[in-house]
């Protein structure tokens, strides 16, 4: 009886990829299973149809073969077929607990990459309110993991390199066979990578990173505000046996300002006044950010009194906008007065409580409000 074409147990087209042939494979085995017809001889005899078509397939070699020359092309290389069923589900089982354990991955022997990232590191930098609005480039010193320079991080010795694992042959990955199930796993040997180091760096003791000191310079963009993180990626830790650095992320504090303070892209700051300036008005100068300006100050000015001086905040780090200085005004009661000060002042309050409607409108209103609340 003349043996059916491969591609057609399989139920794939003969461009089929890899990846087809497997899925296939896997599909058309759970279903013809002895396990799953108990009994069924035909499922029997289908299920190893389909395991020797997918051991020719799935072989890069004898595939070409087969389609070169056909069954005659693998034939020799068969083996009987006896307990072919159980092996095959083996297969099954390994490859789904290899995809569970893997992310899904595809393939037959899954290499589990020995070089691991590098952490990722965070640096608290505290810098002047001046610093943070106009922007500046600060050097930081850290100790970090970095790429060892002897071995280029590699972690075999300088003329050497890692060999292929004796354990796996390479893949990563060691088979357990119980019975009819098959599971692979990560090589005990060389931890998935596929090679071992058996002459490390005298450097690095084959991790492929040493311990340092590492300065960098640290660009502080203009407008940055307290909280802010500045990312420099690949300067964190360098991994291990040749894996990617991790980034440096530099968390940003601004300190305490003895004038200013900020709101956003706007700085506050309050200016004390005279009592005459209050009430005569005045120009006095407001230090800012960026120079002294001139503030003038009306006629008969209440404390608490906000002024905007627009431009002189902030500008965004975020876009071209600039945020204004608000300074609120508080008047300064005159303290240490001397007997002839206290007598004049009391003077001149009596002249105001003659007409004090007149004089103190939000005095007069308060008390008026407070006869009508008790009465």
């Amino acid at each position: 009886m003349s043996k059916q074409d491969y591609y057609a147990v399989l139920g794939v087209q003969k461009n089929a990829s890899e990846a087809d042939i497997k899925k296939a494979y896997r599909k058309m085995a759970m279903k013809y299973h002895p396990d799953r017809n108990a009994g069924d001889k035909k499922a029997e005899e289908k299920f190893k149809e389909i395991k020797e078509a997918y051991e020719v397939l799935s072989n890069p070699q004898k595939r070409s073969a087969y389609d070169q020359f056909g069954h005659a092309g693998v034939n020799a290389g068969m083996g009987g077929a006896g307990g072919a069923g159980f092996e095959g589900f083996g297969d099954i089982f390994g490859d789904i607990f290899g995809d569970m354990f893997s992310g899904g991955a595809r393939g037959g022997a899954r290499r589990r990459s020995y070089a691991q990232p590098g952490a990722d590191l965070v640096y608290n930098l505290s810098i002047d309110l001046e610093k943070a609005v106009f922007g500046e480039t600060i050097k930081i010193k850290l100790p970090v993991y970095s790429k060892c320079k002897k071995c280029e991080g590699t972690g075999a010795k300088k003329g050497s390199s890692p060999t292929t694992c004796s354990t796996c042959g390479g893949s990563g990955q060691v088979r357990m066979q119980r019975g009819f199930i098959a599971i692979q796993q990560t090589c005990p040997n060389c931890h998935g990578a596929g090679t071992v180091i058996n002459d490390p760096c005298p450097e690095c003791g084959g991790q492929g990173r040493v311990r340092e000191q590492k300065t960098l310079s640290v660009k502080i963009p203009p407008g940055v505000d307290d909280g802010d993180r500045i990312r420099l990626a690949g300067e964190g830790e360098a991994g291990l046996h040749g894996g990617p650095a991790g980034d440096l992320y530099v968390q940003i504090h601004v300190k305490p300002h003895a004038i200013f303070e900020r709101d956003g892209n706007n700085l506050l700051c309050d200016v004390p006044i005279s009592f005459v300036m209050a009430s005569l008005g005045g120009e006095l100068e407001i230090p800012t950010l960026s120079g002294k300006v001139k503030l003038k100050i009306p006629p008969e000015t209440q404390s608490g009194k906000m002024f905007r001086l627009r431009g002189k905040g902030v500008k965004s780090v975020r876009s071209s906008l600039t945020g204004d200085l608000l300074c609120k005004v508080a008047v300064e009661t005159p303290v240490k007065l001397t007997s002839v000060q206290k007598e004049m002042l009391r003077k001149f309050e009596e002249s105001i409580q003659a007409d004090a409607k007149r004089h103190s409108p939000q005095s007069r209103n308060w008390f008026d409000s407070i006869k009508k609340f008790f009465s």
